[in-house]
């Protein structure tokens, strides 16, 4: 009896002993990572802001947008990157273990700025993804981690990447590990996840950077009445999700059709964009256009400025620059449900917040992280409607996404295995 309560007191000190230093592992890397990324990303703020400040200052540079264009290309192929796979990388990365390098980083970070700085309608948290799964799989391979650590580590950059640019720490830690296999989430990384997050948030909101948030007036009751109103508009916004992501993909191919030649490509989307810049008569829809997301909360906008901002954004990406699309997408749902929501009998402002989570939840298929992003960005008062938001675009927004290396691992109608790639 002594023996085996011996053998058995023995047994939980070694497995609590490899638990500790697995701990203490975890807590070191994720702090390193964290604090790296911060300083990453506090630099990439202050470069975005700068550029977009001297493009509203200094309009006629959007004329030298084809030679940024030329400029990236070349980039890209002269380090190697003949067919740049973008947040698809950083997804097979996870999942697959695909490699990525510090080249990576360097290329998108510099890459989005002359995207901004010319003119191009890009967002920032893919390229924030991007350069974070870089760091974390580079440091992973320096530290010699294991296959399974390699992903957790990939995970760990893309939470203080996403969580350093845009200031959400809980919602960049839960969707790093939603994103690549929804269905699925690899709590493993909870600890590493969610410190790098909250590690790199701090430490910018520490060097001046404000964290993102939005004043939403307007919120409801929440009475019958009220919920199917915000069922219809999360609905609608599940078929905006869809939209966004076939006009994102049909431009993508479109430009490949007409140019097979990259230089080309590029020439032929950067002539389009300034030539529908100069016939809008100004550049609204040019650059991530955060200060527009801003006035939707304040101020009824028209029904021309979702749309416009997603030809905008399917051109710029579609012929070759770089950024992301997550910015786009907040535009694209907020301006539509600032537009649309007076209709359904409810406030604009409201109707921007339904818009832009719904939106964001319909082309990245992350429910969690969208309600949890609502919450960080909105507040509590909400929470129960923008739950149903997340929920009803989720299920309606069908098997289509921004990433196409993203699996939908469990059916959204049925408790059914299907391990379904996005947009087969």
């Amino acid at each position: 009896m002594i023996n085996k309560f011996t053998i058995h007191l023995k047994k939980t000190f070694n497995y609590r002993s490899i638990l500790l230093l697995r701990f203490l592992k975890w807590i070191i890397i994720s702090v390193f990572v964290g604090a790296c990324m911060s300083v990453i990303g506090f630099l990439f703020h202050i470069m975005l802001s700068s550029v977009t400040d001297f493009r509203s200052n200094h309009s006629f540079v959007i004329y030298f947008l084809p030679v940024a264009g030329l400029f990236i290309v070349f980039c890209y192929k002269a380090l190697g990157f003949y067919h740049d796979k973008g947040t698809n990388l950083v997804l097979l990365a996870v999942r697959n273990n695909e490699k990525m390098t510090m080249k990576t980083l360097l290329l998108i970070f510099s890459s989005t700025i002359l995207t901004h700085l010319f003119g191009g309608s890009a967002g920032r948290e893919g390229a924030a993804l991007q350069m974070g799964g870089a760091f974390g799989d580079s440091l992973g391979r320096v530290l010699r981690l294991d296959e399974k650590d390699m992903r957790i580590i990939t995970m760990c950059g893309m939470s203080a990447g996403f969580s350093s640019i845009f200031g959400t720490p809980v919602t960049s830690a839960i969707f790093s590990m939603e994103v690549t296999s929804v269905g699925i989430m690899h709590y493993s990384a909870l600890v590493p996840s969610v410190l790098s997050a909250v590690v790199a948030n701090s430490l910018t909101s520490f060097y001046g950077v404000d964290s993102k948030g939005f004043s939403v007036s307007g919120i409801p009751d929440t009475d019958i009445f009220n919920i199917l109103r915000v069922v219809l508009l999360a609905a609608l916004c599940a078929v905006i999700a869809e939209v966004f992501v076939i006009t994102l993909k049909a431009f993508h191919h479109i430009f490949q059709r007409v140019a097979q030649n990259k230089f080309i490509r590029i020439i032929i989307g950067s002539a389009v964009i300034i030539a529908l810049t100069l016939i809008v008569g100004d550049q609204t829809y040019n650059g991530a256009g955060m200060e527009i997301i801003d006035r939707t909360f304040s101020e009824q906008v028209g029904w021309q400025v979702f749309l416009l901002k997603l030809l905008f954004t399917a051109i710029t990406l579609g012929c070759g620059f770089k950024g992301g699309e997550i910015v786009p997408a907040f535009f694209v749902g907020a301006a539509f449900g600032n537009m649309i929501s007076p209709v359904l009998g409810l406030d604009y402002s409201f109707g921007a917040s339904i818009g832009l989570i719904g939106v964001f939840c319909g082309v990245t298929n992350c429910p969690l992280a969208s309600l949890l992003m609502s919450v960080e960005l909105f507040g509590i008062e909400g929470i129960v409607l923008y739950a149903i938001v997340c929920a009803v675009s989720y299920m309606l927004s069908g098997y289509r996404g921004l990433y196409n290396s993203q699996k939908i691992v469990y059916s959204k109608t049925k408790t059914e295995f299907i391990d379904k790639k996005i947009n087969e």
